[in-house]
């Protein structure tokens, strides 16, 4: 039997007070039988297919072996997936301890970009390795397109009703639907939210752009310095957005993605200048 739900991200203006109020159709996009397929999944699909066909075209442009690539970046999604998932189980074991099956549903939501990151670079850089593909031109153009990925990506949090942030009133210009079941405790009476996943997808759209379009190529010449530019903006956009979310995993009082991001903030600009630093030393002494 085939339950075929064809909503599309719901999205209506009202002329009167002039907003933008977003509410999702639903997590599940169809069921056939057992198998089930949920909206959350297909966006990280949609955003890894976007990403690698963009790698790919990156990839011969710069001289690359693409195919190779391609398999990199296949081994790295899936180390990503991983990743995210196991970094947020770790930070958040009392939803998980007595429900270890839980730990691989990776389609129910519940991931961390921080732990994405980690993963998918340490195991896109054992493929680099072993393929013998120049590893810090390939994080280069895995820093191009990974906020392409995580911009379509985060409408899977869209879906799910998940990853918003604090409440708005209701005239506010831009709000979020959320159902009563998917609201924290402390927010029950309160019905729109900042739509925070929108606010990150138009982010990494804008660093993808700025990265694709402007500084790559520009920054060609010095292996490794595009993929810190990348970590550095998208830290940046992700401490102030996270500053607006009410459901940041919390560690000795501290919301761990705003310590994360403020950490590869850090050392990301030290990478950079350290890099730069070392490639100019290099043309001097040429």
């Amino acid at each position: 039997m085939v339950n075929w739900k064809p909503a599309l991200p719901g999205a209506i203006w009202n002329c009167h007070s002039r907003a933008l109020m977003f509410e999702s159709p639903g997590a599940i996009l169809f069921t056939i039988g057992p198998l089930t397929v949920r909206w959350y999944g297909v966006m990280i699909a949609l955003g890894f297919l976007a990403a690698t066909i963009v790698a790919a075209r990156l990839a011969r442009h710069w001289g690359l072996d693409s195919e190779k690539l391609v398999n990199a970046a296949l081994v790295a999604f899936i180390g990503g997936v991983l990743g995210a998932r196991l970094y947020f189980v770790a930070l958040s074991w009392s939803q998980f301890a007595d429900h270890p099956e839980d730990i691989l549903a990776t389609w129910k939501g519940g991931g961390s970009i921080h732990g994405g990151i980690i993963g998918g670079l340490l195991s896109g850089i054992a493929y680099l390795k072993l393929a013998r593909l120049p590893i810090l031109a390939c994080c280069d153009i895995g820093g191009v397109v990974l906020p392409l990925a995580q911009a379509i990506g985060r409408w899977g949090n869209f879906f799910n009703s998940e990853a918003f942030g604090r409440p708005v009133p209701p005239d506010f210009p831009l709000k979020l639907y959320i159902p009563p079941e998917s609201r924290p405790v402390a927010y029950q009476n309160s019905e729109f939210f900042h739509p925070t996943f929108l606010y990150e997808s138009m982010w990494d759209l804008t660093i993808f752009a700025l990265l694709y379009f402007l500084v790559a190529e520009k920054l060609r010449p010095y292996p490794g310095v595009t993929f810190l530019v990348y970590l550095a903006a998208y830290s940046l956009g992700r401490i102030f957005i996270e500053m607006l979310r009410v459901d940041s995993i919390m560690a000795f009082g501290y919301p761990v993605p705003i310590v994360a991001s403020v950490a590869g903030l850090v050392l990301s600009v030290t990478g950079i200048v350290a890099l730069m630093a070392r490639y100019r030393s290099r043309l001097r002494s040429a």
